[in-house]
C-alpha cells in the first residue's frame, strides 16, 4: 500500500484495488491539487481547507464518526475536537483509522488536544500515523510527539506544517523533529508499506508534497 502526500492534510492512500484521499484542499491555500480519482474521501472537519471534495472525481464521502466499508476499505471515524476546549474554539474533528490491504493508517485530521486512554487504545493498532505538527490551530510539535509515543505506530508521517507556497500560518517541521530527537533524511516521494508481523521501532518518514505552489 502506497502513501503519497499531496500537501497540508491531504494524502492519497493507494491499495491493490482501491484508493482513498484525505482532507482535500482548495487552491486558495496557495497549493494546486490536481483532480484525483479515488473510491472514497475522508473529511476530518468541515473547514474548507480540509473539505474541498471538488478536487476528487465522484468519490464516496465520509464526513464524521462511525464505521464504514467502501470498496473493500474499512474506515473507523473516532470523534475528537479541533481544540483543547471540547470544540468551543474550532469545533469538532474526526480521526480516521483506514484499513487497506491489511495496513492500518491513522489520519489525525486537525486534532487539537492530547488523546485520552480510550481514544489511544482505539488508534494504537495503526501501522502508519499521519500527524499534524505545525501547531497554531492543531496540536503543536510537543503534543504531536506525545501522541506518537502514545500510539507507537510503525511509521510516523508529519503533515500540516509550513511548506513553500502554503499561505497558511503554520510552524515548520523543525520543532517536531527536535521533539522527536531526530533529524529528517531526504524527503521521499512516497511511503510503501508491507504487512508486518514482527517487532519494530517507530520510524519517522518525511514525504515530499506532491502539489505545485500556485504562481
Amino acid at each position: 500500500m502506497d502513501v503519497t502526500w499531496l500537501g497540508h492534510g491531504c494524502f492519497r492512500l493507494r491499495g491493490r484495488n482501491a484508493a482513498v484521499v484525505t482532507d482535500p484542499y482548495p487552491p486558495a491555500i496557495g497549493l494546486k491539487l490536481q483532480r484525483l480519482d479515488a473510491d472514497l474521501v475522508t473529511i476530518s472537519h468541515e473547514h474548507e481547507n480540509h473539505s474541498y471534495v471538488q478536487a476528487i472525481r465522484e468519490p464516496y464521502e465520509i464526513r464524521g464518526p462511525g464505521e464504514y466499508e467502501v470498496a473493500g476499505v474499512s474506515v473507523i471515524g473516532v470523534p475528537t475536537y479541533h481544540d483543547a476546549e471540547k470544540g468551543a474554539k474550532h469545533g469538532r474533528n474526526t480521526v480516521y483509522l483506514i484499513e487497506i490491504d491489511d495496513i492500518r493508517v491513522c489520519h489525525l485530521g486537525d486534532l487539537g488536544h492530547s488523546l485520552d486512554d480510550a481514544e489511544a487504545e482505539t488508534l494504537s493498532s495503526a501501522d502508519v500515523l499521519l500527524v499534524p505538527v505545525g501547531g497554531r490551530t492543531t496540536i503543536n510539535a510537543t503534543q504531536a510527539a506525545e501522541v506518537v509515543r502514545q500510539l507507537e505506530p510503525r511509521y510516523v508521517v508529519p503533515m500540516h506544517f509550513a511548506i513553500p507556497g502554503l499561505k497558511l500560518e503554520l510552524d515548520p517541521i523543525d520543532r517536531f523533529l527536535k521533539e522527536m530527537g531526530l533529524t529528517a533524511g531526504e524527503p521521499l516521494p512516497k511511503l510503501s508499506v508491507q504487512r508486518s508481523s514482527g517487532d519494530y521501532e517507530t520510524k519517522l518518514v518525511v514525504l515530499e508534497p506532491k502539489a505545485e505552489a500556485k504562481a
